[in-house]
């Protein structure tokens, strides 16, 4: 077992490396700071995140960045209708020696990389968009019967346009269960869009700087699992997710009548691993309740449906899942 001492230094040292790295990041993607903290805890959590955002916000080019600051070898798949699994997993030729014999070779597809952007992933077919559940999942993609590993690191950052619905397929839900964060990318306020114009419509542009290589980006995500988690975050955690099963007893009526299912175990094990990385990022030892509040919108709205009922009178997800997450911080206070 560890000297706690030790592992305090370890991650007080990592809190330091996170900070530059957040610094290189803001100075490409200005701006936007919950959805740079949320796409880092993607990151130190060795998770998948689902970016939803208008066209023109700078997706792409925070996926870019973030390849180049965390010293990943990144590729990038703009997904349209035509796009075939053998597009991105790759596929085996057959090839000709100089001597006239024949024998397979396996051409890798742009999967095979650490960080991969899935660029309006939507637009594929299910087929398509199937062809990612093993390997966002297991880190292996199986061609021609044989497996063939991923990583690690190996991180899906996947980007949704939510209004051009024409010529979209939905992700179905084991897929989007996958995801360890959903991310909303907002419009900036008037002054960060102030600042995007100076800083990308001149002669040059920032360059953002390597802060982690492929090894500590690695350290760090097992020094993740080593920070201690209190027992009053571990039953929060439990109490929220759980909070939001139709058919658990005892759940409220308008949870009842509003969500169709629920999120399962897998939600709480994302809201165990993004608190940690939060605390991280803001410079503490360890996760505390106000963690969970903050990470519950970003862990759980892709793993809950409502229901027709609710969707009709227009219903937000959001709304309820801060509204609970509240009406509990409130009721362990009062305890």
């Amino acid at each position: 077992m560890s000297d706690p001492a030790d592992l305090v230094a370890e991650i007080e040292a990592l809190e330091d490396k996170l900070a530059r790295a957040k610094a290189s990041i803001t100075r490409r993607f200005i701006g936007q700071e919950r959805v740079v903290e949320l796409t880092l805890t993607a990151l130190l959590c060795g998770g998948h995140a689902l970016l939803i955002g208008l066209p023109g916000l700078g997706k792409t080019r925070l996926v870019e960045t973030l390849s180049t600051v965390m010293g990943l070898q990144g590729n990038r798949i703009q997904f349209t209708p035509d796009l075939m699994p053998a597009d991105i997993l790759g596929s085996e030729v057959l090839d000709t020696a100089a001597d006239g014999s024949r024998a397979f070779r396996f051409v890798p597809g742009p999967i095979f990389c650490q960080l991969l952007m899935a660029d309006e992933i939507n637009r594929a077919s299910p087929r398509t968009q199937s062809a990612l559940l093993q390997a966002m999942q297991e880190h292996v993609v199986t061609v021609a019967g044989q497996d063939r590993p991923l990583g690690p690191p190996f991180h899906v950052l996947a980007t949704q346009n939510p209004i051009e619905q024409e010529g979209t397929y939905p992700l179905p839900e084991a897929q989007l269960d996958r995801f360890l964060v959903q991310i909303d990318v907002p419009y900036p306020d008037r002054e960060t869009e102030r600042n995007i114009l100076l800083s990308t419509t001149g002669v040059s542009e920032e360059a953002a700087t390597e802060v982690f290589a492929v090894a500590e980006l690695l350290e760090a995500q097992t020094l993740l699992r080593r920070m201690p988690v209190g027992e009053s975050v571990v039953e929060m955690i439990l109490d929220l997710v759980r909070a939001f099963r139709p058919e658990e007893p005892g759940v409220s009526d308008r949870v009842a009548e509003t969500v169709a299912w629920g999120p399962g175990p897998r939600a709480a094990q994302a809201l165990m691993m993004t608190v940690r990385a939060r605390a991280l990022l803001q410079g503490r030892l360890a996760p505390s309740v106000e963690d969970v509040l903050n990470m519950a919108r970003p862990v759980l709205s892709h793993r809950m449906a409502l229901t027709f009922a609710a969707r009709a009178r227009g219903d937000s997800l959001a709304e309820l899942i801060d509204d609970t997450a509240a009406g509990l911080i409130r009721a362990e206070a009062a305890a």
